[in-house]
């Protein structure tokens, strides 16, 4: 006897026969006449094209025929599960109509055109999102302060009185110790700097004198002896030279406003109780302070 509660045929015949007097019990809840289901020209209009943009032709009769049955089978199963209220409780269920709920927000609100003075205002208001980062051209020769150890200061005088003396001419490959970073960068902007060298390395770069070598200047590798040949310093640019970007940036936060307001709305609609842990259940509106 325990064996046989043990087969997994008889827990699958077992949950069957549950779902059978679950339906049935449903079933019996109805008029006992049978549901309209109509697919209308729309629909097989709409499923014809779906056929046609997957296989790149319109199906044949056939096809149609047999998607307009698989239409119905959809249609069946879907009033069905209702019934059922399978769709209880489903977590993607949950998730794919709250995105539906979000879509309808975007389509309430309609997007209008923001005039040049709203876009101004919004540019002043946020210049970190627009603001053109400050530019660096250098060159830099590094050395390892493993391979020196105590004569570092000492060779990176001796190297920087090299560079100088050499100029433009200076075989930057030849100098200095094995880097994987290139020795020459044309105006990089800061962040990029920051990327691959650090913060510090990118802040002093912008005190350091201009057509010299100077340093050492220390990264994240070691020290580098520094060139820097140009420096363009960041500035909010005109509105149009990022009229794009900021009108993209205006749309999204009024979009952003108009989905808030939809769903506090909506809220309203409801008084939401979160039940605290503890001997006693507290109640409290959403929005209020713990």
């Amino acid at each position: 006897m325990q064996k046989l509660l043990r087969e997994p045929l008889l827990h699958f015949l077992l949950l069957g026969a549950a779902i059978f007097v679950a339906y049935s019990f449903v079933s019996k809840g109805g008029s006992g006449e049978p549901e309209q289901i109509v697919i209308t020209q729309g629909q097989i209009v709409n499923l014809a094209v779906g056929f046609a943009k997957t296989w790149d032709r319109p199906p044949t009769a056939e096809e149609l025929a047999g998607l307009i049955r698989d239409r119905v089978r959809e249609e069946v199963y879907y009033r069905e599960a209702l019934a059922l209220d399978l769709h209880k409780d489903d977590t993607i269920i949950r998730r794919r109509l709250r995105q539906k709920m979000e879509f309808v927000s975007d389509d309430i609100a309609v997007q209008r055109e923001p005039t040049d003075a709203e876009l101004t205002a919004y540019l002043q208001a946020h210049p970190d999102k627009f603001r053109v980062e400050p530019r660096f051209t250098f060159r830099q020769v590094y050395l390892n302060p493993q391979k020196h150890g105590s004569n570092l200061a000492h060779d990176a005088a001796q190297l920087l009185v090299q560079l100088n003396q050499a100029g433009d001419q200076a075989d930057l490959s030849a100098m200095g110790d094995a880097l994987m970073l290139e020795p020459a960068f044309d105006a990089v902007p800061t962040s990029k700097v920051e990327k691959q060298f650090g913060e510090t390395f990118a802040t002093k770069l912008g005190g350091l004198q201009l057509g010299q070598w100077q340093g050492p200047v220390e990264s994240g590798y070691g020290v580098h002896l520094v060139k820097v040949s140009a420096r363009t310093e960041g500035s909010l640019p005109a509105l149009a030279k990022v009229r794009g970007a900021v009108r993209r940036e205006w749309n999204n936060a009024r979009q952003l406003e108009a989905n808030e307001k939809f769903y506090q709305q909506l809220l309203k609609r409801y008084t939401v109780t979160i039940e605290q842990p503890g001997p006693t259940a507290q109640v409290k509106k959403l929005g209020q302070a713990p």
